[in-house]
């Protein structure tokens, strides 16, 4: 298959009518104003009404979108058909954008792949039009299906760690339009999510991992190159020098590196430089003059928005190094067990800071992160 020379636009979720950048990127992703753009709600439990309001988003910022009605949710044609359809495929051919809406992501790969594992001529189309120069976008489950391993049927992140991930379970086959070095998720920072892509890299042995937050997105280049566009941030995994201890049978791990990246930044997939946005260049966080003397634990590191916090502070205090726990409630099964998360500044961790948009923006890089399994003793309180 030659390689695709077209754009990915990676959205956590939760993307709002009003979020003029994201959809725009889209629309010049596509070729600009009047872009023929496919909307496929075929993940979305009301398809007719996600499908409508996603074109007429499209519409409103100066594309020329249709809905394109596949999903195992409409009674009135068969799936496979409308996959098969010469009408929908060649409306595709004369596109130069799809954008998938969200909802369950094992719908989008159901629809879109045969019974016997193979494409749809549909999806062939799809394939085509992202190799001679289209744009794919999607949004939550939309994005989930952007890497060759997606989410299936996920449990929480605290029970993710504890038992692991298994294939036709809580994990599957995506579509696989960024390849197979890099692993995607989405709604992840304020659902704090960021520690469930672990379990599921070392499985499938991916070295990085983007998480992508809500009412924000991943521009991807051909040229390999991520930028961070819309509200808020992503979170990056390295996890190229990490190790596990074989002996130790939970999760565990050592030598990861945990990056944030704000809106604004770019990230090399392939050199895996990260460039902080013009607003930060001239502000370098300098570790000798920390903006806090503060040392913060943190009892529930897997709390919305909690790691974004920590990294934060850490990046720019004197703590050297931040503890997270995680355990579940005193009813759920292993209560007891948890996770240390150790958070720690080396050498090649370095932060950039901006006030210019009149709230505080951080890019943190390259921060150390291992995992180790503990036990509470319960309980706590007699």
């Amino acid at each position: 298959m030659p390689p695709a020379s077209g754009s990915l636009v990676i959205i956590g979720g939760a993307l709002r009518g009003d979020n003029a950048a994201v959809w725009q990127t889209i629309i010049q992703q596509a070729g600009g104003k009047g872009a023929k753009i496919a909307v496929i709600p075929a993940a979305a439990a009301n398809p007719e009404r996600s499908g409508n309001a996603s074109a007429a988003n499209l519409n409103r910022y100066g594309a020329s979108a249709f809905v394109l009605p596949l999903s195992v949710k409409y009674t009135d044609r068969h799936v496979q058909e409308v996959a098969r359809d010469p009408q929908w495929i060649e409306a595709i051919k004369q596109s130069n954008g799809v954008y998938f809406t969200g909802g369950d992501q094992g719908r989008i790969v159901q629809a879109l792949m045969q019974k016997d594992g193979t494409r749809t001529p549909l999806l062939e189309a799809i394939w085509a039009l992202y190799q001679r120069g289209g744009v794919i976008a999607g949004s939550s489950a939309g994005a989930a299906i952007m890497s060759s391993t997606m989410f299936y049927d996920a449990k929480a992140v605290l029970p993710t760690l504890q038992y692991g991930v298994t294939d036709g379970k809580e994990i599957a086959d995506g579509l696989g339009f960024i390849g197979k070095q890099v692993f995607i998720d989405q709604h992840l920072i304020i659902r704090g999510r960021f520690a469930r892509m672990l379990p599921v890299m070392l499985k499938k042995n991916y070295q990085l991992g983007l998480g992508i937050d809500e009412n924000t997105a991943m521009l991807i280049t051909n040229q390999n190159e991520v930028e961070i566009i819309g509200y808020k941030g992503a979170i990056l995994i390295d996890l190229s020098e990490a190790k596990t201890d074989a002996k130790e049978p939970r999760f565990n791990l050592s030598n990861a590196a945990i990056s944030y990246l704000d809106r604004g930044d770019k990230f090399n997939l392939t050199s895996k430089v990260i460039t902080p946005s013009a607003d930060k260049l001239s502000g370098k966080v300098n570790p000798s003059l920390p903006a806090s003397e503060e040392q913060r634990f943190y009892p529930d590191i897997l709390a919305n928005t909690t790691v974004a916090d920590l990294l934060f502070h850490l990046i720019d205090s004197r703590q050297q190094q931040a503890i997270g726990l995680a355990f579940g409630s005193s009813q759920e099964p292993l209560a007891e067990q948890g996770f240390e998360f150790k958070f720690s500044k080396n050498a090649e961790s370095a932060g950039y800071y901006s006030s210019s948009s009149g709230a505080e923006a951080y890019t943190v890089m390259r921060i150390r992160l291992d995992i180790r399994p503990v036990k509470m003793q319960l309980p706590l309180y007699r």
